[in-house]
């Protein structure tokens, strides 16, 4: 690995998902779309393995950014999480956890500075290596699926028709929601972004 920066001006954003090409358009990796669209908003790319997690480094206004993909499929997150945040000496204030989230209606962004996994075993792994809840949150809202269908079946499938045409809106949003975090602060991102649905303030 690298030298460890020693600035707390340091950010790790860490997009949650599973890795393998069936995996790579559903709805439980909206994590790691947000952060492939992060890499090209900052012309990065993903070329090396570190801490069981597919990561990639930029510069902007000044400030360090290292983006995150966990390899160690959704449920052990906090293996891959834990080791980047201890090697690289990342304030907790200064990560960025960005996942799925069916309680929220599709299109939803809710950031949030604290709290527990509601259910959610990516966010549950990390909560347990880092042995804290206190650390920023992005929640993509992915809705739940229609009538009796169960949540396990439905965040493993692909996006489609309607949700999939706004897909690219919501990624854009979720982008500008975690640069502001970066280069402003969590309450701005927090006030900006969380009146937000499909890209547009309710």
């Amino acid at each position: 690995m690298d030298t460890a920066p020693e600035t707390s001006s340091t950010y790790l954003i860490a997009g949650l998902g599973n890795p393998g090409r069936e995996y790579r358009d559903s709805r439980h990796n909206i994590g790691f779309m947000l952060v492939n669209r992060l890499a090209e908003r900052l012309d990065v790319t993903f070329s090396r393995l570190e801490s069981k997690a597919l990561v990639t480094k930029a510069k902007y206004q000044g400030r360090s950014i290292i983006l995150a993909k966990p390899q160690t499929y959704m449920n052990l997150s906090g293996q891959a999480v834990g080791s980047l945040v201890k090697f690289y000496k990342i304030p907790l204030e200064n990560l960025m956890v960005v996942y799925d989230d069916v309680d929220l209606p599709f299109g939803k962004i809710r950031i949030r500075p604290t709290g527990g996994s509601a259910g959610h075993k990516g966010v549950a792994s990390i909560i347990d290596q880092l042995g804290t809840q206190d650390f920023p949150r992005l929640r993509f809202g992915i809705g739940r699926p229609p009538g009796s269908k169960g949540a396990s079946s439905y965040v493993l499938r692909d996006f489609s028709g309607d949700d999939a045409d706004f897909l690219p809106h919501i990624l854009d949003s979720g982008a500008g929601a975690v640069i502001t975090f970066i280069t402003e602060d969590l309450t701005t991102a927090m006030n900006r972004f969380n009146s937000k649905i499909n890209g547009e303030v309710e």
